[in-house]
């Protein structure tokens, strides 16, 4: 049917319950059928770990909006793969994430991981993220993000692979930016403690916060403009220059054979 609603999916690392995927949810509700699915508690810094040793079990909290015992990017495969295969979503939603993913942060992010796992199985796909630590206001990022979908909503087809990485300032924005990933650092603290019983124990990573200085980059738009950074991100994990390089390595005893260049 012509003006069937399109399948939004929301998810995210924060857990179904969140404030931000509830803003989220408020956000881009106006522009199709959204269906939640999201891991049942917080897994920040889940990355894109997905189960394959134990069962996942899925709870509807509502009509259309469900909870699952697992990661990010669980949540996403068993949207998309089962709890959608009908019909799958036109575009998915990740966030608001209750903090920032600028630079290296989308590595180790559950939010972004979530939005990877849909594009990778065909969904272009948003993470939102807010750049602030609490109390958080997800008005202004509510706001984008329903513009931004709307948006999306509206081009006559989107690359099936989209992923773009979402960055809001914290208060009112100056407006928004295409950027690159930036470099930044929150430390790298080890500290040492000991239990009870002797044994002792770490926490890892730091909190004091610096980035560097590089035009165009998702840091600088956010924290020196105070702008909505929009990242597009790929999946293209070739060091292109280094092929070059490991070609003139000679490894004694084994002969190089280019793939799909033919030859014994």
């Amino acid at each position: 049917m012509a003006d069937k609603k399109p399948r939004i999916l929301v998810s995210n690392d924060d857990g179904y319950f969140s404030e931000g995927l509830r803003a989220l949810v408020d956000a881009v509700s106006p522009l199709g059928e959204v269906w939640v699915v999201a891991p049942d508690r917080e897994q920040s810094a889940a990355s894109h770990a997905i189960s394959l040793n134990r069962p996942l079990r899925i709870t509807e909290i509502r009509e259309r909006w469900y909870a699952v015992d697992g990661t990010p990017a669980d949540s996403a495969y068993l949207a998309i793969h089962h709890l959608m295969k009908d019909d799958r979503p036109r575009i998915m939603v990740s966030g608001i994430n209750h903090g920032a993913n600028l630079a290296d942060d989308v590595n180790y992010s559950g939010t972004v991981a979530a939005a990877r796992e849909a594009a990778l199985l065909g969904i272009p796909s948003i993470a939102f993220s807010l750049a602030s630590r609490a109390p958080f206001d997800f008005q202004h990022g509510a706001r984008f993000a329903r513009s931004l979908v709307a948006a999306a909503l509206a081009q006559p087809q989107l690359p099936a692979r989209m992923l773009l990485s979402v960055n809001i300032p914290r208060g009112e924005p100056t407006g928004y930016a295409i950027t690159r990933l930036g470099r930044h650092s929150y430390g790298y603290d080890v500290v040492e403690k000991e239990d009870p019983r002797g044994r002792k124990y770490y926490w890892i990573g730091g909190s004091s916060y610096e980035h560097e200085d590089i035009p165009g980059s998702d840091c600088n738009a956010v924290f020196l403009e105070r702008r909505i950074s929009v990242t597009p991100l790929n999946f293209e994990l070739t060091d292109t220059p280094a092929l070059a390089v490991l070609a003139g390595w000679n490894l004694e005893g084994f002969p190089r054979r280019d793939v799909g260049r033919g030859g014994d």
